[in-house]
């Protein structure tokens, strides 16, 4: 029988990085297009540019005329996710995204940076915005409310939609063993998936939670976005299914759910 054809080849054998001799048996996360064999210590929860710029109103992104409205939903969603991780000894990192107070760091006209940041082009075509959005100091740069980081949690910063693009991510990561990440944030199809796709060629085991992370430009990207990592890069998820994998003692939190109230 012939397969429809741009379908995702399936499997219910969990993939993963081989588990060590002695070590407890893996964890294993629905995902698709095949279950993910996870040990925690060797597991990340990676939040990316949760930060005014992108999920808050008055931030760039609501300023630069992107559709904001669906960031309500995913802050509460990673919150969950959050909390899961912190209470099975998962690590929690958190990327932001942005440059020094001069824009040094953006590029000049030199950098397709400085052509394609829309925070950059939104400042150029209003100068009473210049220096507002993604200047590490301000508010927009700042991670939101609902996000602070606790003890233990690490936090990088970038400059590029790649989390591991001239940052400390991937030394960060392999000094600790960490072989799978697991993705939540903003936006699903920019930093999100980039920062995935880097992964994937450094020998992570990616899985993203589709419904903890947020697009730029509407549904249908959300759905390709998902495709393109369900397909070729990685592996897709949900939050629900992640803390009945990780913290099955925090299954039944109520979905808006903070991390400060879940992890008290």
């Amino acid at each position: 029988m012939n397969m429809p054809k741009n379908t995702t080849i399936t499997s219910t054998t969990p993939v993963g990085v081989p588990t060590p001799a002695g070590a407890p048996a893996p964890l294993v996360l629905p995902a698709r297009p095949e279950p993910v064999a996870l040990q925690a210590t060797q597991t990340a929860l990676v939040v990316v540019d949760m930060q005014n710029a992108y999920a808050s109103i008055g931030g760039y992104v609501d300023s630069a005329g992107f559709d904001i409205s669906g960031a309500q939903g995913t802050i509460s969603a990673i919150g969950r996710a959050i909390a899961a991780a912190r209470a099975s000894g998962i690590l929690v990192v958190f990327l932001q995204n942005g440059w020094d107070a001069g824009y040094v760091e953006a590029g000049g006209p030199g950098s397709p940076n400085w052509y394609k940041s829309n925070a950059l082009k939104t400042m150029r075509n209003k100068p009473e915005l210049q220096g507002k959005f993604l200047a590490k100091g301000g508010w927009d740069y700042e991670l939101i409310d609902e996000m602070k980081p606790q003890a233990g949690d690490i936090v990088i910063p970038k400059t590029r939609y790649s989390g591991f693009f001239n940052s400390t991510l991937d030394s960060t990561l392999r000094t600790r063993g960490i072989r799978n990440l697991v993705f939540t944030g903003i936006a699903t199809n920019v930093c999100v998936e980039s920062t995935l796709r880097d992964a994937f060629h450094l020998e992570y085991f990616a899985v993203m939670l589709e419904d903890a992370t947020h697009e730029l430009g509407g549904a249908a990207i959300q759905k390709a976005a998902v495709y393109n990592v369900e397909t070729f890069f990685g592996w897709v998820s949900n939050v629900d299914a992640f803390v009945r994998t990780v913290a099955p003692s925090l299954a039944a939190a109520p979905a808006a759910a903070t991390p400060e109230t879940t992890a008290a």
